[in-house]
């Protein structure tokens, strides 16, 4: 009889929520600051960089991490290991976000950094066999003027491994309005969009994320469960949440996983479109896996509220129509025959 552990274990999954930056292990932030001269925070042992209590805190620490990332080599090697966890956790197909306007005050351009970006994805999806997309993220804080910028790079590029884009960094004081025009040219030129909202900023921001800005995705929002006719709202037009356990429980206001007014518990009870993701699991001592260890555990998620997760991240990716279909089917199979070893 398969064992809860060994049924989370063996689900596939797919990831839409995870962040490169976030994503690089401890020891490999150290080599690569020694390796480029850039000096980390101060710190007994590495992994005690990964300590915080607000999202100021570790946004601060994400940018100390990031600076330490310089060369083409230096993203293949972290794209590389990002995806190479995510294999281990069974994700079979992974939309992160990366984070570029971190590295253009360091001189790193972005076609060194989608190089290495690129790269990576390749050299991943021949060893672990993972397919992967990016998703740069706006970073709020620097203004729409600056967002338009990143957005010309973007459709310069022309990369088809760039999927979308979103809209990220500390929401308050940044509400979504003002970058409504940038959204929206990203959205003719054929990018997908989504947004952080709702993780420390009020329920009114996945509101005005959706209506302003044209995303049918919003990253966390956690705060919708501050206006339940919000929730009705995206709940009839099937917004989809892509939640992050560990990271919650942290930079929102609900600490306790097991409460049961946690607002992961509370999305999901409320039939809201949730799925599970790592956000930025180095960094909070998780991965994959662990997520769903605790989406299972403390957040009291059922075999069948982890079928209904997984089927509803490939209804809500960024694939194409016809390998939705095709997933959806195939996987619906996996996990069901894998429930009934469970039970």
């Amino acid at each position: 009889m398969t064992s809860m552990s060994e049924f989370l274990a063996r689900v596939p999954k797919i990831e839409l929520h995870l962040h490169l930056e976030g994503s690089i292990r401890p020891e490999t932030a150290l080599a690569l600051s020694v390796k480029n001269g850039v000096k980390l925070p101060p710190f007994q042992e590495v992994k005690d960089l990964y300590r915080y209590e607000t999202l100021e805190e570790f946004l601060a620490i994400y940018t100390a991490v990031s600076d330490s990332v310089v060369s083409a080599d230096d993203y293949r090697r972290i794209t590389y290991e990002m995806l190479q966890s995510c294999a281990g956790s069974n994700a079979r197909y992974v939309e992160f976000f990366f984070s570029p306007q971190v590295h253009f005050p360091n001189g790193i351009s972005f076609d060194t950094q989608m190089d290495g970006i690129t790269a990576g994805m390749a050299d991943a999806e021949r060893d672990f066999g993972i397919v992967s997309r990016a998703a740069p993220g706006v970073n709020r804080e620097l203004g729409p003027a600056a967002g338009e910028e990143l957005l010309d790079m973007i459709l310069v590029r022309g990369d088809q491994k760039l999927i979308g884009i979103g809209l990220d960094f500390n929401e308050a004081p940044f509400p979504p309005e003002p970058y409504g025009p940038l959204f929206a040219r990203a959205r003719e030129a054929g990018l997908n969009v989504t947004a952080h909202a709702g993780e420390t900023g009020p329920a009114d921001f996945v509101r005005s994320s959706i209506d302003s800005l044209g995303v049918r995705r919003i990253d966390h929002g956690y705060h919708v469960v501050d206006d339940e006719d919000l929730m009705k709202r995206c709940r009839d037009e099937g917004i989809l949440f892509t939640v992050c356990p560990s990271t919650s429980a942290v930079t929102s206001p609900w600490h306790d996983l097991s409460a049961p007014d946690h607002a992961i518990r509370r999305m999901k009870d409320f039939d809201l479109k949730v799925m599970i993701n790592s956000d930025d699991p180095p960094m909070f001592f998780t991965d994959l896996g662990g997520e769903y260890e605790k989406a299972a555990g403390p957040l009291g998620f059922s075999p069948a509220d982890i079928r209904t997760s997984i089927l509803t991240a490939i209804e809500g990716s960024w694939l194409d129509e016809e390998t939705k279909k095709d997933w959806t089917a195939s996987w619906a199979a996996e996990i069901d025959t894998l429930i009934a070893e469970l039970a």
